[in-house]
Parts: C-alpha cells; sequence; structure tokens
C-alpha cells in the first residue's frame, strides 16, 4: 500500500517532480551539495531573532572542524550554565552544511532555551567514512571538555541529527557510553541505521522527495567506499547493546524508506531500558524537518523536540 502524504506534502512532493531537479545520484557530489544548498532558500521558515550567532573552530587531529553555536535570547541556565545540543545535519553524509540546517539549529535554540553548537563533520567522498564519526566524536567530547568556558553545562548537553545526522549522534551516543562521557540525550530525527536496506519501506512506492530509492545506494557508496557497511559505527542498529545508553528522541515519517529502521531502533533502545520518546508524522517525506516555510509539521516538530529538550533539564 502506498503511503498518503498530506496535502501540504503532496503538494511539495509535486512541485519537485515538475520543477525537473535532475537526481542527486546523476550529479558529482559538488553539484549535488549546490543544488541542495539552493532549495534551502525556498523551504526554510523564517529564522527567530537570537542573541548571536558565532562560528568556531573546533580542534582535531587533521586541522580543525568548523562549528557555529547559537545563543538565544532566553537561555535555561543553572549556576549561570546552559543546556546544549550538538547539532550534526543530515544529507546522505555527502551534502549538506552548517548553512542548510541553520534555520532548523536556530529555532531548536530559540524554542529549546539552549545552546545549539552546529558541526560541520568532514564529508565523502573526499573524506569516507569513519571520517564524519571521528569528527562528530571529537566534536561533542570537545563540547564536553570545554563545557564551562562555552556557558554549557557539561550534565545537560544531548547530540542530535536528521537523517545522516541522525546516525551520526546515535553513534556518538554509543561511543560516548563506552568513553565514560554521560551524555543527556540523544534526538534522531529520521535516522538511517542499517546499511543492509531489508526493511519493508525501502520497498514501498516512492514518495519521498529528497531520499529516492535510487539515491540511498548512491549515498551509501560514497559514504562507504570499500568500507563494510556492517561496521556498528556506520549501522548503529548492529551495536551489541543499547543499555545504558541516554534517554531518546526517534522521529520518523511515513513516507521515507527510513521509516522502519527509525521505529526499530526506538524498539532496540525500549527493550534496553532506555526511555524513548517516540513521534511519526504519518503523512510527510524524508527531509520535511528543514522545511518549515512549506511544511507547517516541520514547526510541530520542532516545537515538540523543543519541549522533549526541556524535561532533560
Amino acid at each position: 500500500m502506498p503511503v498518503v502524504l498530506d496535502p501540504d506534502a503532496a503538494a511539495v512532493y509535486k512541485a519537485f517532480q515538475e520543477a525537473g531537479r535532475p537526481a542527486y545520484e546523476t550529479l558529482t557530489a559538488p553539484e549535488a551539495r549546490e543544488f541542495y544548498r539552493a532549495a534551502r532558500v525556498v523551504s526554510n521558515p523564517e529564522p527567530p531573532a537570537l542573541e548571536s550567532s558565532k562560528p568556531i573552530a573546533i580542534p582535531a587531529p587533521h586541522g580543525a572542524i568548523p562549528a557555529r553555536i547559537y545563543t538565544p535570547k532566553t537561555l535555561r541556565k543553572s549556576n549561570g550554565l546552559a543546556p546544549c545540543l550538538v547539532f550534526l545535519h543530515g544529507g546522505g553524509w555527502v551534502i549538506g552544511d552548517l548553512d542548510t540546517h541553520e534555520v532548523a539549529c536556530q529555532k531548536l535554540a530559540h524554542e529549546g532555551e539552549l545552546i545549539v553548537i552546529s558541526v560541520d563533520y568532514r564529508l565523502a567522498p573526499e573524506h569516507r567514512f569513519p571520517a564524519a564519526v571521528d569528527d562528530a566524536v571529537t566534536a561533542t567530547q570537545w563540547v564536553a571538555a570545554n563545557a564551562k568556558q562555552l556557558g554549557v553545562d557539561a550534565a545537560r548537553i544531548v547530540v542530535g541529527g536528521d537523517s545522516a545526522g541522525g546516525n551520526l549522534a546515535a553513534v556518538v551516543a554509543l561511543t560516548a557510553r563506552d568513553g565514560g562521557l554521560k551524555l543527556a540525550g540523544q534526538l534522531l530525527v529520521y535516522p538511517a541505521t542499517e546499511f543492509a536496506r531489508t526493511h519493508a519501506s525501502h520497498r514501498e512506492p516512492e514518495t519521498s522527495v529528497l531520499l529516492t530509492h535510487s539515491v540511498i545506494p548512491w549515498f551509501a557508496a560514497q559514504y562507504l567506499g570499500d568500507a563494510d557497511g556492517s561496521d556498528w559505527r556506520a549501522s548503529p542498529a548492529r551495536a551489541k547493546s543499547f543499555a545504558g545508553l541516554p534517554p531518546a528522541y526517534v522521529l520518523t515519517a511515513g513516507a521515507d524508506p527510513l521509516r522502519d529502521e527509525g521505529d526499530e531502533y526506538a524498539k532496540l533502545l525500549k527493550d534496553a531500558g532506555v526511555a524513548v520518546t517516540y513521534r511519526h508524522f504519518p503523512g510527510q517525506f524524508h527531509g520535511f524537518f528543514t522545511m518549515g516555510k512549506l511544511l507547517n509539521q516541520a514547526n510541530v516538530a520542532v516545537t515538540e523536540i523543543s519541549a522533549w529538550l526541556k524535561t532533560l533539564g
């Protein structure tokens, strides 16, 4: 049975089809990045007014990881320190950057009343797996180690992201647990969790705008190269244990090839005793989260996630 899109999502899907936009898998990675970056102009909602938005450079073995720190006008401070969301953008590990997800991060900072640090991890195919994982882990560890100087409460750091960023966030949460870094939560917005692509949602009629059945293998090939997708750092659903992980917010979309992966991952976490808030948007497609100008459900998602972030302290 095909998934029925919400009327607004169906209209956006039709508009994308009629626009004659080239499929990402027919482009080079740099060309795909430009198309993805350009789309934000028509789909991102108006940004809220913040106290500040500043570039920062996070030290890493290969040099520095660019990042951006968003500080809202109202912060939930405790002893002068605020909670923080380390955000990892989506884009199949190939496209996406600080700009494509800027408004989403700004809205989360504003509504969640917390500091958001968006991380510009290295992209494939120039930097294949596990470069993105290494950068995501390094950035999160650096934020924790330098929390006080950043105005961040080290006990209230959450890692999160959408799609490929959700994949990285799940891996960071696992790595932090194993390394003794206690995170306050993990935000997984339609995360990719399993490279095998055997779930039923990978065989449904096409209803996604940004993540088609044909582009998924292209993203995977760009990211993994000759690496093994069964490595838990690529497919976090293959981790040996999910016990002891921080509370999770898992969001899935009905018209999304990754829907069943996210649903399964939420169950794996729950079965391991992890506190899970699960939210399903049945009539939306993969990628809707950043499209608040066109899809009001994206704004609903931001508001609900912000409310969840506040429950973590």
